[in-house]
């Protein structure tokens, strides 16, 4: 990947959005919800803090997290969409 996160920024691949409901009915492609569920790629070096300190973001490269519905910037690379999220819009990691 030709993309490195700046400051608190993360990159995530977004999981792929939902086909089919639970009871198996096929959803159009205008129906399905955007995912808030990828994998980072990514992370930036961190923010400073108040004091001048350097805060890291609570995630690494690998980690599968759940991020804000609204949040971040959708860009495409070399043909794979990311989305680049402050570190605050991430909400939970899959543990």
């Amino acid at each position: 990947m030709s993309l490195k996160p700046l400051g608190d920024r993360v990159i995530v691949r977004q999981d792929e959005a939902e086909t089919t409901t639970a009871s198996g009915i096929v959803l159009a492609s205008s129906a399905q919800e955007r995912p808030q569920r990828g994998t980072v790629i990514a992370v930036g070096e961190g923010k400073l803090d108040n004091n001048g300190n350097l805060v890291k973001p609570g995630v690494k490269e690998g980690d599968s997290v759940i991020y804000s519905k609204y949040g971040g910037t959708e860009v495409k690379v070399d043909g794979e969409e990311y989305m680049i999220l402050r570190a605050d819009d991430i909400y939970a990691i899959f543990v």
